[in-house]
């Protein structure tokens, strides 16, 4: 049986190197299209979402990311229909990040697959691996959250402005905090009022 390529442990969530000669080639290329990216400032959404479209895995009709933007590849990056991301987010995708359609994501927000051994031992070795993070529809997310690995954020949810998330979400709930907890009033947007 073949070794393992340092990219396919990332890709699978295994422990691998990122400075490898083909993840550092990668890096390069996204790195080259994010130059190029974050200087649309002027151009319109259809000009931007052809960029993209370059770059990422998947990238469904009318997604608007505001530059500056910033990603460890792309190509591990999929958005429905209608995703937003305004000003200073960052993906690091090192595996796959997925947000669903009409999700808003606010300024300066982090989506952080990577993450590193708790073995000192291991992380002298630069080893590290990643988590995926998946996004349900209709999401909105606050400015400055940070969503850690592994996390699964359901339908409809609200995750608070500067809130750390460390543990999936479920549909229609609200959290916020640091870390993140739901809140008891959680589906208080989806009752009418009597």
């Amino acid at each position: 049986m073949a070794k393992k390529t340092e990219k396919e442990k990332m890709l699978g969530g295994e422990l691998y190197i990122a400075d490898c000669p083909e993840l550092s080639a990668d890096n390069r290329y996204i790195s080259r299209w994010l130059d190029r990216y974050n200087e649309t400032n002027t151009h319109t959404q259809a000009e931007r979402q052809s960029l993209l479209e370059e770059a990422f895995a998947h990238v469904g009709k009318g997604v608007n990311i505001r530059p500056s933007f910033h990603c460890d590849y792309g190509y591990n990056i999929s958005l429905g229909d209608g995703v937003f991301l305004n000003f200073n987010c960052v993906i690091l995708d090192v595996v796959k990040v997925t947000i669903g359609d009409k999700t808003q994501i606010g300024p300066g927000v982090q989506l952080l697959t990577a993450d590193h051994p708790r073995d000192p031992g291991q992380r002298e070795r630069m080893l590290e691996f990643g988590r995926p993070i998946s996004i349900g529809k209709n999401v909105w997310i606050g400015g400055g959250a940070i969503i850690l690995p592994g996390v699964m954020i359901g339908d409809n949810a609200l995750i608070g402005a500067g809130s750390v998330v460390n543990r999936d979400v479920p549909a229609n709930a609200v959290v916020m905090g640091n870390p993140a907890r739901e809140r008891p009033d959680s589906d208080r947007h989806s009752r009418s009022k009597t």
